[in-house]
C-alpha cells in the first residue's frame, strides 16, 4: 500500500478556490438571529421520568433551630412506591413552556394521571422537639396508600420583586394516616385518620374528579421569598390575590372529605369520632411569615 502523499500546491489552490467560491451559498443559507428570535426556539418535548419501585430508608436527621435555640426535627425517614405492571406507562414530566403573555417562561411539572390508582406510595418519619430545655421525641407519623392523581405544579420568577413564583394543583386520597408517640414499633396507642381525599368540587361543593388548583403561576400566583422587617429577615410564603387580567377572577374551589378519625389505646374501648367534610374551600390569600 503507497503512502498518501501531500497536496501539491496547484492542488491545494485549486480546492481553496472552490471553498471561496461556494461561500456565498453557504453564507446565504445561514441568518443571524437576535435575541428574541433566539429565546422563541424550544423544543418539542420536555424530560418524562418515572419512579418506578422508588424505595428509600435511613436515619438522617433533619433539624430546623431558630435563633432562641428551639428546634424541631425529623429523622428515620422511610417511603417507597408501588405501581403498574407496565413501567414508564404513566411519567412525570418535566417542560419549560410559555408563560402568559408579558410574563417569564415557566417550569411546568406534570404528576402522572394514574386513572387507576396504581401508583401507591407509603412514608413514615419519626419527629421530635427541643424547647425551653425540654428535648422530646413525639414518635412516628405514618402515611400509607398515599394516591396522587394529576395536578402539578409550576416554577417562574415573581411578577414583582425577589423569590421563586409557584403554581399548585392537587388531587390526592390518603388510606390511613397514623400518629403514633410511642413509635412504628408500636401502634397499639395512636390516633388513625382514614380516607383522607382532597381534590376539586362542583358548584354544589361535590368532587369533580379533578385537582384542586391551590396557586396558579398566572392568575393566582404563589411566591416564596424573604422579607424584611423591623426584626429582620423572614421565610415568607404567600398566595397573591386571583387576578382577572390571567383568569377569571375567581379563586379555585376545592374539597376536603375525612372518612374516619378514631383513637386507640391499649386496653380501652376505640374512640371513633366519625367522618367529617369541608364542601368547598377558596383561598382568596395566604401570607405566612416565620418567625426568627
Amino acid at each position: 500500500m503507497r503512502p498518501l502523499r501531500p497536496l501539491r500546491p496547484l492542488r491545494a489552490a485549486r480546492t481553496l478556490a472552490l471553498l471561496l467560491a461556494a461561500w456565498p451559498a453557504l453564507a446565504g443559507a445561514m441568518e443571524p438571529l437576535d435575541d428574541r428570535t433566539l429565546s422563541s426556539v424550544r423544543g418539542g418535548d420536555g424530560v418524562s421520568f418515572d419512579l418506578s419501585g422508588f424505595s428509600i430508608a435511613g436515619n438522617a436527621r433533619v433539624t430546623y433551630t431558630t435563633a432562641s435555640g428551639s428546634s424541631v426535627y425529623i429523622d428515620n425517614l422511610a417511603a417507597s412506591r408501588s405501581d403498574s405492571a407496565v413501567p414508564f406507562s404513566d411519567p412525570y414530566k418535566l417542560d419549560i413552556v410559555a408563560g402568559a403573555p408579558g410574563l417569564a417562561d415557566v417550569i411546568n411539572v406534570a404528576f402522572p394521571l394514574n386513572a387507576n390508582a396504581e401508583q401507591r406510595w407509603q412514608f413514615a418519619y419519626d419527629w421530635g422537639v427541643t424547647a425551653n430545655g425540654v428535648a422530646s421525641a413525639n414518635g412516628t407519623i405514618a402515611l400509607s396508600d398515599l394516591v396522587v392523581s394529576g395536578g402539578g405544579l409550576q416554577f417562574s420568577t415573581p411578577q414583582a420583586g425577589d423569590g421563586v413564583a409557584f403554581g399548585a394543583a392537587l388531587r390526592l386520597d390518603i388510606g390511613q394516616l397514623a400518629f403514633q408517640p410511642n413509635g412504628r414499633d408500636n401502634p397499639a396507642a395512636q390516633m388513625v385518620v382514614s380516607g383522607v381525599h382532597v381534590g376539586g368540587v362542583d358548584a354544589n361543593g361535590n368532587f369533580n374528579g379533578t385537582p384542586w388548583a391551590l396557586a396558579a403561576i398566572a392568575s393566582q400566583p404563589g411566591v416564596i421569598n424573604a422579607v424584611t422587617d423591623e426584626s429582620g429577615a423572614r421565610l415568607h410564603i404567600g398566595i397573591d390575590w386571583p387576578d382577572a387580567r390571567y383568569g377569571s377572577g375567581v379563586a379555585p374551589a376545592g374539597g376536603i372529605a375525612i372518612d374516619k378519625v378514631a383513637f386507640t389505646a391499649p386496653g380501652q374501648a376505640t374512640v371513633d369520632l366519625g367522618a367529617s367534610r369541608i364542601g368547598s374551600i377558596q383561598i382568596q390569600y395566604l401570607d405566612i411569615k416565620f418567625k426568627n
